[in-house]
């Protein structure tokens, strides 16, 4: 067994990336407090294509060395805008025909793995803050909530954590 070299891994260049079909999710950010949390949302999105990342209120905004430290150049492959609160994206998203989903544990949450989507959907996941998770008022707008089934003791996973495995599962159901 070896490792594939870099010309094997068949990488897109920034222009390749840009030109390439997306992925018909966004991922909304509800003020992280981390750097490196931001940036390997980053990295996740570039990986799996994500149309975009939109960050909200205090959540950290490229370009900075801490994001760029994880995100390992995808700030400049993924489109990202950023808005002063997340109720604000969210009322933006929905008028643009997305549905908006919390990544959160609410009542009547829907499992990851019971989420289904249409193929023509325009999806948007709100990832909560590191403590508080996504705000009351943000909840109060979404479509719904998708919650990580988990079976340990903790309840809770980090925010890049969680983005991964939202965005994957996504992006395996579109293909």
């Amino acid at each position: 067994m070896r490792k594939l070299s870099m010309d094997e891994l068949g990488r897109k260049s920034v222009e390749e990336f840009k030109q390439a079909s997306k992925t018909p999710v966004i991922a909304v950010l509800d003020n992280i407090r981390s750097m490196h949390n931001v940036g390997s949302v980053f990295r996740t999105a570039d990986a799996f294509l994500v149309e975009a990342i939109f960050l909200c209120g205090y959540t950290p905004q490229p370009p900075h060395r801490d994001i760029n430290k994880t995100a390992l150049g995808a700030t400049e492959t993924v489109d990202w805008m950023y808005f002063a609160t997340t109720v604000e994206a969210v009322v933006e998203l929905k008028e643009k025909g997305y549905k908006v989903f919390a990544v959160e544990q609410t009542v009547g949450s829907i499992s990851l793995e019971k989420f289904s989507v249409n193929a023509e959907d325009k999806i948007a996941v709100v990832f909560g803050n590191e403590v508080e998770g996504v705000h009351d008022d943000v909840l109060a707008l979404v479509d719904g909530s998708i919650e990580i089934p988990q079976h340990g003791m903790k309840h809770s996973l980090n925010i890049s954590v969680a983005a991964g495995i939202v965005l994957w599962e996504l992006a395996k159901k579109r293909d």
